[in-house]
């Protein structure tokens, strides 16, 4: 793997901000790849129409081409350069993506042979979403090309919501970071398929996200994938069993109950909203508890410090995390979601 000196240009005045995009759209223009801010995660960025480029996202990240990307479009007209939609659902598309575009809602279609098949790890359906984040938007428009763009971490590791997160996983493998803050949402987009169907559409949640089944439920029937168990091919990202998982064995824990401290382990907990009436904080001598939504328990609030707080309770070197489950409704689907996938331990290598 090729080593650069990775540098973070910040954004948060005008003159930084301008120097930041040209830089990256300098580089991406050379076929390298670039981390960019989005609205629901940092994603590390390359020409979705240049295979060689692709191919350096899965080098940086180690991450296996059995795992398709998203390609990202600078403006909703631009959805027919990369795929095709089937005129038996395009009513409904154009519904969707004039609702919900630009955001955090990605499309899977039938994709066109402009899209490499590295990128859709040789499926016939590619990925779409239009960010609603400034600084990318202005990188993609500068590219004049889509951006194919997972999350800029390491496979299978915590998602990234600020510069530093990024800088932690991908020093030395990547040549810019721009920095544009914290992340508006803390998750993945919401991933769907939609399929023609009486009397109304059947809408797939492929990935639960920011965009909750109750938002999708005016455009048609709104139905769960079933989660996969075994990591193998998949027909979007992020549904690989073993995902978002931290260096630290974590176990989401249901019920209280079922736990029982092992002498001399030491534990931190993640908790949803750190009340004792909810069961977990008095369970045994917690090393550390970190709050997702102090004494609110507002999901939204969850969400955006998501990933941040398991990213910090990776750092502490316990021996395991122990989550709360949090309530399994709009955006905390797709938080339990990531806290089912994190708690299963990786294949070895």
């Amino acid at each position: 793997m090729s080593t650069y000196v990775t540098a973070v240009l910040p954004t948060d005045q005008p003159p930084l901000m301008h120097q930041a995009v040209d830089e990256a759209v300098r580089l991406l223009r050379e076929g390298e790849v670039v981390a960019l801010p989005t609205e629901t995660v940092y994603g590390l960025a390359a020409n979705a129409l240049d295979a060689s480029a692709v191919a350096k996202i899965f080098e940086a990240k180690e991450r296996p081409t059995f795992d398709p990307l998203i390609v990202h479009l600078a403006s909703k007209d631009q959805i027919d350069l990369v795929a095709d939609i089937p005129p038996e659902i395009a009513p409904a598309v154009k519904k969707m993506i004039e609702r919900f575009w630009p955001g955090p809602l990605t499309i899977l279609l039938p994709k066109k042979p402009v899209v490499p098949d590295l990128v859709t790890a040789g499926l016939p359906t590619v990925a779409v979403r239009v960010s609603s984040n400034p600084i990318f938007r202005r990188v993609i428009t500068g590219l004049g090309k889509p951006l194919a763009a997972p999350s800029a971490n390491r496979f299978g590791s915590i998602s990234p919501t600020s510069a530093s997160a990024v800088f932690a996983e991908l020093n030395e493998r990547i040549h810019l970071i721009v920095d544009a803050g914290a992340c508006m949402f803390g998750l993945e987009s919401t991933i769907i398929k939609i399929e023609p169907a009486t009397p109304k559409m059947l809408i797939t949640v492929v990935r639960p996200g920011p965009i909750t089944p109750e938002d999708l439920k005016a455009y048609g029937k709104v139905l769960h994938a079933k989660r996969t168990v075994v990591d193998e091919a998949t027909e979007a990202p992020g549904q690989l069993a073993s995902h978002y998982a931290p260096k630290t064995p974590l176990r989401l824990l249901e019920r209280p109950q079922d736990f029982i401290p092992e002498e001399g382990k030491r534990y931190a907990l993640m908790s949803y909203r750190g009340e004792e009436k909810d069961g977990y904080l008095n369970l045994c001598d917690w090393e550390e508890v970190m709050m997702l939504s102090p004494g609110n328990g507002k999901l939204p609030e969850a969400a955006v410090r998501f990933f941040h707080i398991l990213r910090r309770l990776d750092e502490l070197g316990v021996d395991e995390i122990i989550a709360e489950p949090l309530h399994e409704h709009g955006m905390g689907i797709a938080m339990m979601d990531k806290l089912r996938r994190a708690s299963v331990r990786r294949y070895s290598a």
